[in-house]
């Protein structure tokens, strides 16, 4: 990889750590490339990504970057896993080391904060930015579903009231 590829490669990775909402670092020492090929297809169905980069250059890309206190998660054989959801990331990677005892999560960071592996675990089991946006729909309309079934009541009421009355009348 010459000068230039390197450089290309630190600015996509800058890029990377200022627009993310959160990357997970981990250790996949061990893992065939089907197993890769499946975690990168879990990242991309929730809008992530998963790199695999050089620790030097991705240490260098870090540099004045949110979270750049990472860089000393970046050791031995390391893959990136990132997402613009907060949360999406954490979920897959956390899952995913569940089922492969070869992917191990070493920690990573949001924002401009470095969680380690505890970190990754409880932004993990955060609701997703979809399931926090239904539980605020939800709390948005069930006031009025409330409302409209107070407004409707009083007439369901007098529609009850007159077919008693009708049916006393035609007995």
């Amino acid at each position: 990889m010459d000068r230039a590829q390197k450089e290309k490669v630190v600015e996509e990775l800058g890029q990377i750590f200022e627009s993310s909402g959160v990357v997970v670092i981990a250790h996949y020492e061990g893992m065939t490339v089907k197993q890769m090929q499946d975690l990168r297809a879990k990242m991309r169905d929730v809008g992530g990504s998963v790199r695999v980069a050089k620790n030097k250059l991705a240490k260098i890309a870090l540099e004045g970057k949110p979270g750049s206190k990472m860089g000393d998660l970046l050791t031995g054989m390391t893959v990136l896993a990132y997402s613009e959801d907060p949360v999406a990331a954490a979920k897959v990677t956390e899952a995913y080391a569940k089922a492969n005892d070869k992917f191990v999560i070493l920690g990573g960071a949001m924002g401009n904060d470095v969680l380690d592996q505890a970190g990754v675990k409880a932004v993990a089991s955060m609701p997703s930015r979809e399931e926090l946006i239904a539980q605020i729909v939800s709390c948005i309309g069930a006031p009025a579903a409330n409302i409209a079934g107070a407004i409707g009541a009083p007439a369901s009421n007098i529609a009850s009231i007159l077919s008693t009355i009708e049916e006393k009348a035609a007995a």
